[in-house]
C-alpha cells in the first residue's frame, strides 16, 4: 500500500498535478474501503499510518521530496512540491490495511487476542537487554537498503569526494546507534509507564482525569518526536524563514492535544465511535485543502504522519490501551486503538487553518500596499 501510494506521490510531483486533488482522490478511496471494514480494522488501519512515518523514514521522505521538487525550474512550484510524500506514505498504510480487511472478510480479530499484556520483571536492565537485538536488527534492515542505494549511486554517478562520502557513512553509523538507543528506551521503558498511568487514572474514580491528562500529554509529547524537528526545520528553510518553525510546533502541539483529549473521551464515554471523529475530520481536511495555500497543504498532510511517530506509537498508544483496559464500557481492541488516527488527523486541520491565517494576512498586506 505504501509503495503504490508513494509512487502516486512521485508521479504527482513529476507531472505537476495539484496536491489537494491527489489527497482528495486517495482519501476518497480510503472512505470507500472504510465502509466495508470492521470498526476494529478501521482503528488499526489508521493507527498503522504512524508505523510508516518514524524517525528514520520521515527525514528520508522529506529529503527525497525536496530533492525531486528542486529539479523544477519554477521556484514557487518547487517550494510547494517539497512536501506531501510523508502524507502519501501514511495514506498508503491505511489503504493497505483496509484492503487486507476487505479481502479477509474482517476475520481473525478477537477481543481475547487484543488483551494488553504488561510484563513485570524484577530486573531493571533485563527489558532493555531483551529489546536490543531485535531493535538493532530492525534498524539495520531499515538503514541497509538506503545505504546500499547511496553506495551504488556514489560509484555510478554521484562520485562525492572522500571527505563528504566519509561524513555520510559516519552519519549513518551515528544514526544507527542513536535509533537503537532511542527505540530501546521507548519500547522498554515508556510503554509500561504509559500503560500504568492510564490504568491507574481510571482507578481514581473520575474518568475525566484521563481526558485532561490526555490533552496535556498530547501538548508536550509531540515536541519529543524527532521527526517534528526535522519537518519544522525544513519548513523554515524552504520558506526562507517566512513560516517560523516555532509557530508550526505550537500549532502541532494544540492539534495533537485536542486529538488526545477527544480520543480518550471516546474511550470513556460509551456510544462515541472512531468514525464519528474521522469522517467529518477528514472531510474538513479535504475541503480546507482546496482553499489553503498549497505549501501548507503538503506540510499539513506531512505533519499528520510526523505527529504519529515512535513516541506516539508507544507512549500515547499504551496510555490509551491502559485507559481502555480499565474502563468497563470500553473494548481494548476497538477503543484502545484509534488514538494514532486522531493524532494524525488533527494536525492536518490545524496547520491548514494556520495556512489560511497566513493567506489572509498576506492579502491584507497587499491591500495596504495598494491603498
Amino acid at each position: 500500500g505504501v509503495a503504490i501510494i508513494l509512487t502516486v506521490g512521485f508521479l504527482r510531483i513529476v507531472y505537476n498535478k495539484p496536491i489537494h486533488l491527489t489527497f482528495a482522490i486517495v482519501y476518497g478511496m480510503i472512505f470507500v474501503l472504510g465502509i466495508f471494514a470492521s470498526k476494529e480494522f478501521l482503528a488499526i488501519a489508521f493507527d498503522a499510518s504512524g508505523a510508516t512515518t518514524g524517525a528514520l523514514s520521515t527525514p528520508f521522505f522529506l529529503a527525497l521530496g525536496y530533492g525531486v521538487s528542486s529539479l523544477k525550474k519554477d521556484s514557487k512550484s518547487s517550494e510547494e512540491d517539497s512536501f506531501g510524500l510523508v502524507g502519501m506514505a501514511s495514506a498508503g498504510a491505511i489503504v493497505g490495511v483496509l484492503v487486507m480487511s476487505v479481502l479477509t472478510g474482517n476475520a481473525g480479530l478477537t477481543e481475547a487476542e487484543a488483551a494488553t499484556q504488561v510484563e513485570h520483571v524484577e530486573s531493571i536492565w533485563l527489558p532493555f537487554l531483551q529489546n536490543i537485538p531485535k531493535i538493532s536488527f530492525d534498524v539495520f534492515l531499515a538503514l541497509a537498503p538506503i545505504l546500499l542505494l547511496f553506495v551504488i549511486f556514489q560509484f555510478a554517478s554521484i562520485k562525492l569526494k572522500a571527505k563528504p562520502f566519509a561524513t555520510i557513512i559516519i552519519g549513518t553509523v551515528v544514526t544507527f546507534v542513536g535509533m537503537v538507543m532511542f527505540l530501546v528506551g521507548v519500547n522498554a521503558g515508556f510503554m509500561e509507564a504509559a500503560y500504568e498511568i492510564g490504568s491507574k487514572l481510571i482507578g481514581l474514580g473520575n474518568k475525566y482525569y484521563a481526558v485532561a491528562l490526555g490533552f496535556a500529554l498530547g501538548l508536550f509529547t509531540i515536541l519529543a518526536e524527532p521527526a517534528v524537528h526535522v519537518l519544522t526545520d525544513q519548513v523554515e528553510q524552504v520558506t526562507s524563514g517566512y513560516v517560523k518553525k516555532s509557530l508550526v510546533k505550537v500549532t502541532l502541539s494544540i492539534g495533537v492535544g485536542l486529538a488526545m483529549g477527544l480520543s480518550i473521551l471516546r474511550t470513556v464515554v460509551p456510544g462515541i465511535q472512531l468514525w464519528h471523529y474521522l469522517l467529518p475530520g477528514y472531510i474538513i481536511s479535504i475541503i480546507l485543502s482546496f482553499f489553503a495555500p498549497k505549501l501548507f497543504v503538503g506540510v499539513a498532510f506531512d505533519s499528520g504522519g510526523v505527529a504519529s511517530g515512535p513516541m506516539t506509537a508507544t507512549f500515547i498508544l499504551a496510555f490509551s490501551q491502559g485507559v481502555a483496559d480499565m474502563t468497563p464500557t470500553a473494548e481494548v481492541l476497538a477503543d484502545g486503538f484509534g488514538i494514532i488516527a486522531m493524532v494524525a488527523m488533527m494536525p492536518i486541520i490545524s496547520l491548514q487553518l494556520l495556512g489560511l491565517v497566513y493567506l489572509f494576512k498576506s492579502k491584507k498586506g497587499e491591500k495596504k500596499k495598494d491603498g
